[in-house]
């Protein structure tokens, strides 16, 4: 944690606590305020930013439970997601549900989905069940699109109706931002509570070693779904808030490009590290809108042809070079270069 040197735990609430000296709680206090006028302070584009980076966290955080902390590799995420979409916004439009009613049912048909999914993680991983998640990639937009098209639209886009709470709809970048963040926020700390849990534990050591982990009595069947549950969960929720935010859903949102995104992401931020969740969705977000930007002015130097091969090309490109230099130069990602820093803060000025 972020502490100066000289001060120790001295009990073990002082030890698990996540916020631990009055320091801190001024911190954390001080930073959700500024969260809290965040809208007032920027421009509708980058509050719509800010909305995609809230929803990005709170899916990333599955993959980092699942991935991370488990080390079972996913490259489907983006297809639980959809079920989540799909599903909730099935249950507002043909079941007059509300969107609060809604979204839990809709995160329990995920986790369902998920616990299927995560069966052959009980015999394979690996490369093999990279491959088995990969499946569910292609199967779920395919049943989207052929099962019943009447009901979920087709390759067509649906329409998402909007969320209210007491009367009031919840329409505006600024409304989906006040709900996006604050679900984004409590996702965090449930992910944080789930890694010091004994859960968490066991997710670790079925990580490091499986088979250590079942000899030292760790029941890795109920861990690995347990995990394979809490992603989808993650993942349907995320979903939910994507679905709102778009106000309309197709299977084109939800393509095998966006799992390995989030893949990505983690390798960036750090895998089986919270802090390294959020790092990693702001920068990779962050390049993606600064690439759109970008791509254009770049394109304007270079022939029309060459041009506008780059500027398509361009968010792939800068996207495999930062994953790539992280891979060579910090394989743990930017939470490695936060903890080297609080580190050094830690011990100044006696860093000896």
């Amino acid at each position: 944690m972020w502490r100066p040197c000289g001060v120790m735990d001295e009990t073990y609430s002082e030890d698990l606590a996540i916020v631990r000296t009055p320091e801190h709680w001024m911190l954390t206090v001080a930073a959700l305020g500024m969260l809290a006028l965040l809208p007032f302070l920027v421009s509708g584009v980058t509050l719509n930013t800010l909305n995609y980076i809230a929803i990005t966290i709170v899916a990333l955080h599955g993959v980092n439970i699942l991935t991370g902390l488990t080390g079972q590799i996913t490259l489907g995420q983006a297809s639980f997601m959809a079920i989540g979409a799909y599903a909730m916004t099935m249950m507002v439009r043909y079941w007059g549900l509300s969107f609060w009613v809604a979204t839990p049912l809709a995160m329990a048909v995920t986790g369902l989905a998920g616990v299927v999914i995560g069966l052959p993680s009980l015999r394979i991983k690996g490369f093999y069940l990279a491959m088995a998640t990969l499946a569910a990639q292609f199967i779920v937009p395919w049943m989207i699109v052929n099962i019943r098209p009447d009901l979920t639209g087709g390759t067509d886009t649906m329409t998402v109706p909007a969320p209210t709470i007491g009367g009031f709809h919840l329409t505006s970048q600024q409304s989906i931002f006040y709900l996006s963040a604050t679900i984004a926020v409590l996702s965090t700390v449930f992910a944080r509570n789930v890694m010091r849990s004994r859960f968490g534990r066991a997710f670790v050591a079925i990580r490091d070693n499986d088979v250590a982990a079942e000899i030292m009595g760790i029941r890795v069947v109920r861990y690995k779904l347990l995990s394979f549950w809490l992603c989808s969960l993650y993942a349907g929720l995320a979903g939910c808030l994507y679905a709102i935010w778009m106000r309309g859903i197709s299977v084109e949102h939800f393509t095998l490009h966006e799992s390995i995104w989030y893949l990505g992401m983690l390798i960036v931020g750090g895998m089986g590290s919270v802090p390294g969740v959020i790092l990693g969705a702001i920068l990779i977000r962050g390049l993606t809108i600064l690439v759109t930007y970008i791509g254009p002015w770049i394109s304007g130097f270079l022939p029309p042809g060459t041009g506008t091969v780059i500027e398509l090309g361009l968010g792939p490109i800068v996207f495999g070079l930062v994953v790539l230099g992280f891979l060579i130069f910090e394989p743990r990602g930017l939470a490695r270069i936060w903890e080297r820093f609080k580190t050094f803060y830690r011990l100044w000025p006696y860093s000896y």
